[in-house]
């Protein structure tokens, strides 16, 4: 078993941190175990105080989902699945879990090999800020948001390929 490392979270978290200062967003990150338990948080000068509970909820939604299903690659898709069946379901989500579950761009699952081994969220910025943060984060350190071996089915990656699209996100594809 695979296990995603505090020094790890510490190298990721300054990759993110040096993109958001370049950019001029402050921001939290957080970063947690598959298990969506806390392995390393931290927020900018500046970033607004809800921040790092709303990167921590981001980071334990996609670890929650991703666990469930490869059909939730990330927060948008998240986010969009539940817009068009079951809106109510994810408020309910998030009041069960005492507000750990929040679906918006800026999250990602992190694998090693096939194994996912963890989750991030990134809070400050717009969410396409975030999700760029998170994106030039991932490939400074080497996080694949993806299994090595792609196991999804073709009618899962078809879903979320035409939600990517509707959400404007049209040069990502499973």
């Amino acid at each position: 078993m695979s296990k995603l490392h505090a020094s790890e979270c510490r190298d990721f978290i300054a990759a993110v941190t040096e993109k958001a200062a370049e950019m001029g967003v402050p921001i939290s990150v957080a970063i947690v175990g598959p298990e969506g338990h806390l392995i390393a948080l931290e927020r900018m000068d500046d970033a607004g105080f809800i921040t790092p509970d709303t990167a921590r909820a981001k980071a334990f939604t996609v670890a929650a989902f991703r666990s469930m299903s490869p059909r939730f690659s990330d927060g948008l898709v998240i986010q969009q699945w539940f817009k068009e069946r079951n809106p109510q379901m994810l408020v309910n989500a998030s009041v069960f879990t005492n507000g750990q579950v929040v679906a918006s761009g800026g999250c990602a699952p992190v694998f090693k090999g096939n194994e996912m081994v963890g989750a991030y969220g990134i809070s400050g910025a717009t969410g396409d800020q975030d999700e760029e943060i998170g994106q030039h984060a991932r490939a400074k350190v080497g996080w694949a948001h993806m299994p090595v071996d792609d196991t999804t089915p073709e009618s899962v990656k078809k879903h979320v390929n035409e939600i990517y699209s509707k959400v404007g996100l049209k040069d990502r594809a499973l």
